[in-house]
């Protein structure tokens, strides 16, 4: 049986599946009605924005390798970490490959863990 950091994870993983997969239904089961993501350029957008420039072709994922995921569970809210390699076309760009971090908080909601909220911003490579 997974602990609460190991469901976290999977938490993680199938968010990023259901990105590249533009699975929204599935990326809304993972979410809080109150989620929002903070983008690297500032903007601010609630789930049903993003999930909509994620079926319009405006944000593509193609894949994701993860290179590490840090959880801090506080009783039923966390922070997670998560840093991925991930190839990318956004905004009408052409395919880039980008190390992007992640930080979450999660809410754990009738015995299941989802993220509440998003920023996203860059990762160095380690040296």
């Amino acid at each position: 049986m997974m602990d609460d950091k190991e469901k976290i994870k999977e938490v993680y993983r199938t968010y990023w599946r259901c990105m590249i997969e533009k699975n929204a239904d599935g990326l809304r089961g993972i979410m809080t009605e109150d989620y929002y993501l903070m983008h690297m350029t500032g903007v601010k957008q609630s789930a049903e924005v993003f999930l909509k420039g994620l079926l319009d072709g405006t944000f593509n994922y193609y894949s994701a390798e993860h290179d590490d995921i840090e959880v801090a569970v506080h009783g039923d809210k966390a922070e997670m970490t998560g840093k991925s390699r991930v190839l990318a076309a956004v905004y009408g760009g052409g395919r880039h490959r980008w190390r992007l971090q992640g930080d979450f908080t999660l809410r754990k909601e009738n015995g299941s863990w989802k993220l509440s909220s998003s920023r996203a911003s860059t990762y160095l490579k380690k040296g």
